[in-house]
C-alpha cells in the first residue's frame, strides 16, 4: 500500500521518522508534486550542504550557495516560472558535526520552513522531510567491532550524468528521474 499525502499538513517541515523515501517518491508521483531529494550523507560543512542540495536540485549556475540564494531558488525563482503543482522535499542524511552544528542545521531548516511558508500563502503544498546522519558510537554493544564514524559514512558516487532512459542516477539503482522545479534548462525548452 502507498502512502498518500493526504494524512500530512500540505506545508510542514518535519523528520521523516516512519516513511520511506520510496514511499515519499511514489506519493508525489501519485499526486503529480515535484519530488526532491538530496543525499547529504558526507558532508561536513555548510558549504558543502549547501552545494549538495544546488547539485541535487538542478539549481541555476548563478545560485550563490548561501542561505538566502537558497530561500530564492525554492521561491520565487519557481514561483516566476509559472504554476506549481506542490513539493515533496527530502534531505537525508543532515550531517551531525562540529562543523554542521545544531545551529547550523536549525537554519537550514529554517529555509524551508520559510520556503513552506511561502508556498502555504500561494496555496501550494510543499512538504520537506528531513533525516540525520548517524554516525556510530565509539562505545559498541558487546561483541561488536566500534568503528570511526567516518567509516560509516560511504564516500559520494561521482556525479554521473543523466540517463536517457529516464533513470536518476545519483539517486539510486532503478529510480525515476526527479522533476525539478530548478532546472532550468527544462523552463528554456519549455518556453
Amino acid at each position: 500500500m502507498t502512502m498518500q499525502l493526504q494524512t500530512v499538513r500540505p506545508n510542514i517541515v518535519q523528520a521523516i521518522r516512519a516513511y520511506r523515501v520510496d514511499d515519499l517518491m511514489k506519493a508525489a508521483e501519485d499526486a503529480s508534486q515535484h519530488f526532491l531529494y538530496a543525499n547529504l550523507g558526507g558532508a561536513q560543512s555548510k558549504q558543502e550542504v549547501l552545494e549538495r542540495i544546488a547539485e541535487a536540485f538542478l539549481f541555476p549556475a548563478h545560485y550563490g550557495k548561501n542561505l538566502d540564494a537558497l530561500y530564492d531558488c525554492m521561491t520565487d525563482l519557481v514561483h516566476k516560472a509559472g504554476v506549481q503543482p506542490g513539493f515533496v522535499v527530502v534531505l537525508d542524511q543532515l550531517p551531525d558535526n562540529p562543523r554542521f552544528d545544531r545551529e547550523a542545521r536549525e537554519q537550514l531548516l529554517d529555509v524551508f520552513r520559510d520556503a513552506a511558508d511561502f508556498w502555504a500563502e500561494r496555496r501550494i503544498a510543499f512538504r520537506c522531510f528531513y533525516s540525520f546522519s548517524v554516525a556510530r558510537s565509539a562505545e559498541a554493544a558487546p561483541g561488536e567491532r566500534a568503528e570511526p564514524a567516518q567509516a560509516a559514512v560511504e564516500k559520494p558516487a561521482p556525479k554521473a550524468p543523466v540517463s536517457k532512459n529516464g533513470f536518476n542516477p545519483n539517486f539510486g539503482v532503478n529510480m525515476p528521474l526527479m522533476s525539478s522545479a530548478f532546472d532550468t534548462s527544462m523552463w528554456l525548452t519549455a518556453a
